[in-house]
Formats: structure tokens, C-alpha cells, sequence
């Protein structure tokens, strides 16, 4: 049954079900190999509507392209990406966007789909994303969702609360009573307006606490009133965190920065510079692997220190990652390299 649960002070709809014995498998040989790879036995396993959804995640260069592939041969599958970056078109080397090969040997969707001129938000896609999977199932399919945007993720497998922007004047407000009353109080203030939410939060927490209090300074009702309001998302989901020992993960994101410069990532971020009406000050040209080569292009730094920092930033970035998948109990862990599509078939199974 649906039960709520609690991920960074707010407070969403977790749906835990287990699937039912309709995704059973079996193995078989691949052809010229001695590996196996699961597949369906009939077509009375065809995806039914109450099915869970799997789902692939894990840190940036963990290794999800591959596997992904193999998995979704095994479930006859196609591919949902769940990428903030790679739905552009013009962003191809930096995001390490699935070869065209790749893309021909499984079907992928939400790759490539949009220009920098059409941005895409969390929510947004959210809902393209739930209109896509609901049209792969209906050809009698499954949706292999794929990629590791933890908010698009969260977006898709929770939803998102509706909440109405907040003048910047409340904002400023709260910001000048925490120099002077200090953080405490405005806690204090929180738990009277909103306990709700207060009992949800780590008091320490300042930037929420300030977050809450602006929502509801701001709209006149509490944040845990926004988060009651939010919907119900239209699929289930068994979700796979792909892991791999720390420092070999950092090596293959050092050694792929460097493949990465040596395809022209460089050409490809001055072709996107000379575009008109795009904004390198914001995402996704803001975001890492784009930031410093639109510095050094500039002039801001030199060639080694962009290298030095995309590597850097890249490494933080997924150690991001990895702490964002810990907040959510029901995610199932596993390691690379040794994880394979059979494994992750069995995840649907009880």
C-alpha cells in the first residue's frame, strides 16, 4: 500500500508495492558468448498497467549506459532517459549522450529532444516523461528509466508540490530577522505556524527553515499544506542504484574528462557559445562540463586548471549523487562491475 515517507525535510508519497509473477524470466545464451541474459518467457508476461516501473540510477560514469542496454535486450524494453542535459540536442560530448549506436540498438526517448532554446524543468519533465512511459506501454512494452538527475528522478517518482513563487521582499524580510533574531526563533516560529513541517526539519537546517517560513509568509498557507496537495504519480517504481568501489569510479571520471576533450568538447561548447539567445550563465551551461570550458574559452582560466577543475567538480558531483540515493529506503543497491541484466531483472521479481 502507499505510504508517505520523509526525504529532505518534506514529506512524499513512497509507493512500495512488489510487482506481481508477471515479470518472471528466464535465461538464455546470447549468441557467440558464454553470458546470459533474461528473457521473457511468453507473451502472456507482456507488461500489465499495475507494473512497476524499474529504474537505473547511480553516480555520473558509474557505468548505467551498458548495462542499461543489456537490460533492456533482456525485457524488451525501451529506454526512458532520466537526464537533465542530454534532452538537448546540442549537447552531445559534455553530457556523454548514448552513441548514436547505442541509441539504434535499443529505442531511447527524452534524448536529444529539445533545443537550448526550449528549456526543461524538473516538473516539465516529469510529465513528459510519465506521458511517454504511459505510450510505451500501451504499444505492450516496457519502460526502462535510465540516468542519474536525482531531482528529475525525484520529479518523476514522487512529484513535485505545487508551490507559488514568493516575492523576493519576503524573502529579504526573513533574511535580515535571522541576522537579528537569530535561528532558533525563527524555528521557534515555524513550529507555531507550520508544525507539520517543523517536525519534519533538522532545526539547524536554516536555508529550510527559511524556506518554509517564506512559503508560507509569502502564500498564507503552510508548506506542509503544499506537500498534502501533491499528486499521486501515475506509476510504481523498483528502482537499482549502480554503484562501484570510490576511487575506481574517480578514475573512470578523470579518464573520461579526457576522452571527452580529445572527441571536441572544446567545438562543441564554442558552437554553443556562438549561438544566439542562450544563456551560459545558467543551466544546463552553467552546470559542470560546460562552466569551465565556457571560462577557459574565455579566458578566465587557463587549459590545465579547466581540466583540473571539470575533474574535480565532476568527482563532487557524483559523491552528490550518492548521498542524495541514501535518503531513499526502498532504493536496492548494487555493484559494478559484476552486476548484470539478469540481476537486474530479478529486482521485479518477489
Amino acid at each position: 500500500m502507499p505510504h508517505r515517507r520523509r526525504v529532505g525535510g518534506g514529506v512524499f508519497l513512497c509507493l512500495r508495492a512488489r510487482p506481481r509473477l508477471w515479470n518472471r524470466c528466464t535465461l538464455r545464451p546470447i549468441e557467440g558468448g558464454n553470458r546470459t541474459t533474461p528473457t521473457l518467457f511468453s507473451s502472456r508476461f507482456r507488461p500489465v498497467p499495475t507494473a512497476p516501473v524499474l529504474t537505473l540510477t547511480g553516480p555520473t560514469a558509474v557505468g548505467k549506459t551498458e548495462l542499461s542496454l543489456a537490460t533492456a535486450e533482456a525485457l524488451d524494453a525501451e529506454i526512458v532517459s532520466v537526464d537533465s542535459r542530454q534532452v538537448y540536442e546540442e549537447l552531445t560530448i559534455g553530457t556523454a549522450k548514448p552513441a548514436p549506436e547505442a541509441q539504434a540498438r535499443v529505442p531511447h526517448h527524452l534524448i536529444g529532444e529539445r533545443t537550448l532554446h526550449e528549456p526543461l524543468s524538473a516538473g516539465a519533465y516529469a510529465d513528459v516523461a510519465n506521458d511517454r512511459i504511459a505510450e510505451i506501454r500501451e504499444r505492450g512494452k516496457r519502460a526502462l528509466v535510465v540516468g542519474g538527475a536525482t531531482l528529475y528522478l525525484h520529479a518523476l517518482q514522487y512529484g513535485l508540490a505545487d508551490i507559488p513563487d514568493v516575492d523576493d521582499a519576503v524573502r529579504e524580510r526573513l533574511q535580515a530577522r535571522l541576522e537579528t533574531e537569530g535561528k532558533q526563533a525563527l524555528y521557534d516560529e515555524l513550529t507555531e505556524v507550520d508544525p507539520t513541517q517543523a517536525a519534519e526539519m533538522d532545526p539547524t537546517k536554516t536555508q529550510r527553515v527559511l524556506r518554509a517560513l517564506e512559503v508560507y509568509h509569502g502564500t498564507g498557507r503552510p508548506l506542509s499544506h503544499y506537500y498534502e496537495q501533491q499528486p499521486e504519480p501515475p506509476f510504481d517504481y523498483v528502482t537499482v542504484v549502480l554503484n562501484r568501489d570510490r576511487q575506481r569510479l574517480y578514475d573512470r571520471i578523470n579518464r573520461r574528462v579526457d576522452q571527452m576533450l580529445e572527441s571536441g568538447l572544446l567545438d562543441e561548447v564554442r558552437a554553443v557559445m556562438d549561438m544566439d539567445g542562450v544563456h551560459l550563465d545558467k543551466p544546463p551551461l552553467s552546470t559542470i562540463g560546460y562552466r569551465e570550458p565556457i571560462q577557459y574559452l574565455r579566458g578566465e582560466i587557463g587549459y590545465d586548471e579547466m581540466v583540473r577543475l571539470v575533474k574535480r567538480n565532476t568527482r563532487r558531483y557524483a559523491k552528490r549523487q550518492l548521498t542524495w540515493f541514501r535518503r531513499y529506503d526502498e532504493y536496492q543497491w548494487r555493484e559494478a562491475p559484476q552486476t548484470t541484466a539478469a540481476d537486474l531483472v530479478e529486482e521485479l521479481q518477489y
